[in-house]
């Protein structure tokens, strides 16, 4: 397999990850079940079956304006890069921030009384793009009590994306019997592109997304089955392999835990309503940010075939925009205002966060999957048809804000989480009633 193209610039350790993260706008300021059905392909097959590269998708015209009228709310302003949020079945909502810090909060966004501090997280490696990163609940969450974080672990030399597990008090205050289910491997000196989202299936299992980790020397490893570079995992609440992933276990490697591979760095993930299929935004390079369909065993290209350059020149990334065998994204962008790329540089929306719209309080956004933006500084409306994206609307670009998170509250409300330090906020998109 290829482990790299040999046409990026060997640039300097310090000024590859400054340009990445101006780029990306990253991070500086157990029991079995079925997989969801769909059938496996073996490495190096295409996702169809078909001989040739599926066409690439044309950029999408933006759709008319919302018919309802709509407020944003800023529900909490304080935070410090926060960088996930997750609702208790109460409806109170559970906040990470990059430097290492668990928040808990009212529904209504106030702090509860004694302090929105959850102590008993793991200890983080808070550098660059590392710290503190998703936060899950647990399906069983009312029995079990049980959360998922994911989070940079190691050295400066050394480190990875990490998920614990633990289980959150009676008195949501600490987190007790907290315990590190898996660990990427190798481990390496980047302070960039650890993925990190958390989403699970209808079956219970856990898919977890890992960045290639951003360096020249790594990043063609995300080609690699035997190691973590660049993957989507799926796996058990323990840590374990899921039961049908489509992989076979191969001694010293956690091949039997890979779902897919080829991916830069996904920082959003969510289950599409209908298919119960995994889709992620993904971060290009200068330009060539992806949503991408994921579906087992499939190769997403990177980095063999991208539609983003090298940081810092025109040169296209690896050996063209299709290939036999990987997969082409539901839809990219190459311009940070989403508009045609005419020549030149591309530039990058940067997406983090990812959430399909399924309440009835917003009605026109029904149906609707929501992108953060961090560099592009927006929130991306994408309309679908089945699995085709037919129209693309920017919105909040006036606010000039990083958005992080993306999630529909218990309410039918759209909440965002805005990337920064010291007056990161929680907003809420909602109808005027």
């Amino acid at each position: 397999m290829r482990h790299a193209t040999g046409r990026w610039p060997r640039w300097p350790l310090w000024l590859a990850l400054a340009a990445a993260l101006a780029q990306c706008g990253g991070g500086g300021g157990g029991g079995s079940s079925s997989a969801p059905a769909e059938t496996p392909a073996v490495p190096g097959s295409t996702g169809a079956g078909s001989p040739s590269p599926a066409a690439p998708p044309a950029p999408a015209p933006a759709p008319a304006p919302s018919a309802v009228p709509l407020k944003l709310t800023e529900v909490i302003t304080g935070l410090s890069n926060p960088w996930s949020l997750a609702f208790l079945p109460d409806g109170r909502m559970l906040i990470t921030e990059r430097a290492g810090r668990l928040r808990l909060r009212q529904a209504d966004g106030a702090a509860p009384t004694g302090g929105d501090g959850v102590s008993g997280v793991p200890a983080v490696l808070a550098e660059g793009q590392g710290g503190l990163l998703d936060v899950a609940v647990d399906p069983d969450f009312g029995t079990n009590r049980r959360i998922y974080l994911t989070f940079s672990q190691g050295t400066a030399s050394a480190n990875g994306t990490a998920v614990a597990r633990a289980e959150l008090d009676a008195d949501a205050k600490l987190l007790r019997n907290l315990t590190v289910i898996f660990q990427q491997l190798p481990k390496v000196a980047s302070s960039a592109h650890f993925g990190s989202r958390l989403v699970f299936d209808r079956g219970g299992q856990l898919f977890v997304t890992l960045g290639e980790r951003l360096l020249d020397a790594q990043r063609g490893f995300a080609q690699d089955l035997a190691r973590d570079n660049g993957k989507v995992m799926r796996l058990a609440t323990d840590g374990s392999p899921a039961v049908g992933n489509p992989l076979p276990a191969v001694a010293g490697t956690h091949q039997d835990s890979i779902w897919s591979y080829g991916h830069r760095n996904p920082q959003g993930a969510a289950l599409h309503p209908a298919t119960g299929e995994l889709w992620v935004s993904e971060h290009g390079p200068q330009g060539g940010d992806e949503i991408n369909r994921v579906l087992p065993g499939r190769n997403y290209g990177w980095p063999v075939i991208s539609y983003g350059q090298e940081y810092g020149t025109t040169t296209p990334v690896g050996e063209g925009i299709a290939k036999v065998g990987m997969e082409q994204p539901v839809t990219y962008w190459e311009t940070a205002s989403g508009a045609a790329w005419s020549g030149g540089a591309k530039s990058s929306i940067a997406p983090s966060g990812l959430a399909f719209y399924t309440a009835d309080a917003i009605p026109q956004w029904k149906g609707n999957l929501f992108v953060g933006a961090l560099a592009g500084t927006a929130l991306w409306r994408l309309t679908l048809s089945g699995n085709e994206v037919t129209a693309r609307e920017r919105l909040l670009a006036e606010r000039g804000e990083r958005i992080r998170d993306v999630r529909q509250g218990p309410d039918g409300a759209l909440y965002l989480l805005t990337d920064a330090s010291p007056n990161g906020k929680l907003l809420r998109f909602e109808a005027v009633r």
